[in-house]
Parts: C-alpha cells; structure tokens; sequence
C-alpha cells in the first residue's frame, strides 16, 4: 500500500468517526475550532493525508504538521525531558492518593515507577523499548550535564546518566529534601538555568489564603502566611545534595501555582505561567452575582521573573475585562478596586481563564517553520469551573515572541485532546489532557497526556515519514 493511499484510507476512518487529526488553528486566540461545515472538514482532511503518513493521534495542528502516538497507556504521565540522543523521560505521578487509599488512610499511591525511560531504535515515530526507573514520581523532570533530575514529591533527586545506557540504575541521589507536599498543591516542576540554579515551584496551600479554604464569605490571612513557605519559586544549586526549603532560598512570591518554567534560549530569561484562583462567583454570590463573570476570571499569566519578584496572589487576581490586576474580594476587592496591587508585578501575557497552564517550552529547534523559533508553546490541562459556560482548555498553544516579549495574540496549535464535542468535555471525561512539553533533537515536539497516559510526537513536513533530520 502506498504512502498516499494508506493515509487517505486512515483519514477516511476517522471522518467516518467523527474525529479528524489534521490542519487547523484558530490564529485568533480564540476557543472555536476550525472550520464549520464538511467542506472545511474535508479539506483538513485532505491535508491531513497529504502531510501525515498516521493520523490516528486525532489531533487538529496546522497545515503541514503531523501527531503521531510516541508511546501510549503508560499512566499518569506528566513532564517530560528529551536527552541529546532522543530518548524521552517521562515521570509518572505516584503521590496522589486514590479515592479507597485516602478512606484507609494512605497518603501515597504507588505506580509502577516515577520515571518511564523510551528509546525509538527503529526511527520510526514510536518508542519500541520501554524501561521504568524505580521510585516514587510527582511531576518535574529534567535532564543537566549529564544527570536525570526528578521530582519525587518531598524530594528532588537526580540519577547519574550513562552513554548508551536508557535507564540509569543505582540510588539517586537527593539534591532538595523537605519540599512541603500536603496539602494544596503537590505538583512540584521546576528548572535548570544556564546559572546552574534549580528553581523550584511550591504551589499554594489554599485557593486564596482565606481563613476557611473554599469558604462562602471567608476573608483573606492578612497577611497571607503561606507565602513565607508555598506560593512562589525557591532557588537552590543543581550540584549540591542535601539542601532545604527555608526562607533565604526564596526566589519570588506570589505565584499560586507555577507550573510551567522555563528560560529563554537566547537570553536566559527565566518565565513561569501561574494557574489562577477558582471560585469568585461560588465564594462571593453577593459581589460577583453573575457566573460568567467567575467563568470568565482571572486570566492565567505568563510572568517574566527576576530574584525578589512579587506577584499578585493572593491579594490581586487579573481581570480579564479590566485588563489589569484588581483586588482580591477576599481583602475588600470588587472586581474595581486595586488598592493591594500597586507593588505586585504584572503578567507579561494573559489566557482564558481557568484552563491550567502545566507547561512552558521555549522552541529553538528548526523543524519548524521560522515564525515558531523564539516562541513559547504552553500546555493548557484543562478547566473545571467555567460554568455556566463550556469547559475549555485541553489544547497547547503558540504564543509568538520577539525579543522575549509576546508579539500578537496566542494560537491554538494542538487541539483535539479530550475528543469530545465541546459541551461534554469535563475532567473526568476527556479521553487526554495534556501537561508536558518537551523537544527532542531533530525539532519534533513532545506532549505528554495524563489522562490516557500517552506521549504525542508533532513533526513538520518531511519530518513527518519518521524521525526527521538529526540536527536541531
């Protein structure tokens, strides 16, 4: 069966599924997808063929890229690192209790292995040999001079890495311990600058450092105390082991949850994207009466952080109508004032609110057209809250940069993650949601999914019929 011939009997299929995985992007910053009607479904279609030789991962990119399944069914896979030969890490996250451990009493659920190490010996798109590192996975992953670092929850450790060797073996050893884990956020990503430094994420405590979390009427801690401990970022040196949480290692504040890091290729700049608070309207009915309004706010933030930054959380939230930060309703804010902003730094870029930023990729590779060097892609895991409008998110985006600063509105670039229409999408229902980002040395792109526990390759053009070319 020929090339052309076997990609146009696949996307048939999938038409006849009801899902296409080929060429779109809103281009707008905005949440529909693209196209409307058959026609501009067949024609997604017919360029899906033409570009893809596998249009199975049911992803819609735009014209001339191709999503292939890497890896599939391997847990609740979350960040992911490539090493300079290709192999892909991925951790798996194995401190969250399940439901019948958390009634028994158990804070921790095992998974077979915190990192799941994948080799593509036969360069065709798709691991062929799978190793699992033992241990207890969370979230970051990381690969630096030689070394394998993984959050392990309480701990960030890392593994002496051996040439040719997929899987190292032996004890880690541990760089940070006593990282605070419950409650709150547990998430805990960070990452290498070209300084050395590890900069770690500790996420909140509470959704807005109130007196009672999640609390109708509920004032705000004043001042929040959980900033002295979670909330921000804490720098420590990638070489030495045994080092502590405390206060001096405090980098920034005011960051609810920074789940994607990131620093600038060119400049070193380090970037993060904060997850912002839930539940304006189910927490203040008589401040905010109108759901669309909590729908619809705050917008998640792509911040530019420097040592001693303070950012909004959680006096100041951003208003997306506003177009600024205003102050929280828990320390007397109406969605007007901004009294409690006037010394927190402002976001560099804003999205649709709720839609849970997890990950920060600055693109150097060049696969990719020229328009994507220099720009960041973020995976967006998805909403919960945004009743009575549609849950959204479940997609990467592209945000265009010059300069390191955004040029233009973001785009859709991957979507089609939860496959599902759109008015049935939830947590719980999507079939994928994506949270790591990572690309490997030919340019390809990497986007881990902990729903169904996949691993997406996205290439471009030529790089499409297997591993594409060896240079970056």
């Amino acid at each position: 069966m020929s090339r052309r011939t076997g990609s146009r009997r696949l996307a048939g299929a999938l038409l006849t599924a009801g899902l296409f995985g080929g060429c779109s992007g809103t281009g707008d910053g905005k949440e529909g997808a693209a196209g409307t009607g058959d026609t501009a479904r067949d024609t997604a279609l017919a360029r899906a063929a033409d570009a893809c030789p596998d249009t199975s991962a049911g992803l819609r990119l735009p014209e001339g890229f191709c999503a292939t399944v890497f890896a599939d069914s391997l847990g609740k896979a979350r960040h992911v690192a490539v090493s300079s030969t290709g192999d892909v890490y991925v951790t798996l996250e194995g401190t969250e209790p399940s439901p019948e451990k958390q009634a028994a009493g158990e804070t921790q659920q095992r998974q077979p292995a915190a990192v799941v190490a994948l080799r593509d010996t036969s360069r065709d798109g798709r691991a062929d040999v799978v190793e699992r590192i033992p241990g207890v996975g969370n979230t970051g992953v990381r690969i630096h001079d030689g070394w394998l670092y993984v959050d392990a929850g309480e701990r960030i450790v890392r593994h002496r890495m051996q040439p040719g060797v997929l899987a190292p073996a032996g004890e880690p050893e541990t760089i940070v311990r006593d990282v605070p884990l419950e409650p709150g956020h547990r998430a805990r990503n960070f990452a290498i600058g070209p300084d050395g430094g590890l900069y770690l994420n500790i996420g909140s405590i509470s959704n807005s450092c109130q007196l009672n979390d999640r609390e109708e009427g509920s004032r705000g801690m004043d001042p929040c105390t959980e900033l002295e401990t979670r909330a921000g970022l804490w720098r420590f040196d990638a070489n030495t082991p045994d080092q502590r949480v405390t206060r001096a290692a405090r980098w920034a504040t005011g960051i609810r949850n920074g789940m994607g890091l990131a620093f600038h290729p060119a400049s070193g700049q380090l970037y993060a994207t904060q997850h912002g608070r839930d539940q304006l309207r189910a927490n203040w009915p008589r401040v905010f009466p109108d759901w669309k309004y909590s729908a619809q706010n705050p917008g998640e933030e792509l911040l530019v952080v420097n040592r001693g930054d303070v950012f909004g959380w959680p006096y100041c939230y951003y208003d997306m109508e506003a177009k600024r930060l205003v102050t929280a309703p828990e320390y007397g804010g109406n969605g007007k004032r901004t009294d409690r902003c006037a010394d927190k730094k402002a976001p560099l870029a804003v999205y649709p609110a709720h839609w849970a930023p997890m990950d920060l990729l600055f693109y150097d590779g060049r696969q990719f057209p020229e328009r994507y060097r220099g720009g960041a892609f973020i995976a967006f895991h998805g909403s919960w809250n945004r009743a009575p409008e549609p849950q959204a998110g479940y997609r990467v985006v592209f945000q265009p940069m010059r300069d390191g600063r955004p040029q233009g509105e973001f785009e859709t670039f991957a979507d089609g993650f939860a496959g599902l229409p759109p008015e049935q999408v939830q947590p719980g229902s999507a079939k994928h949601r994506p949270v790591g980002l990572a690309a490997g040395p030919d340019g390809s792109l990497y986007v881990t999914d902990d729903a169904g526990g996949r691993v997406y390759r996205i290439t471009y053009g030529a790089a499409a019929d297997g591993a594409g070319p060896r240079g970056r």
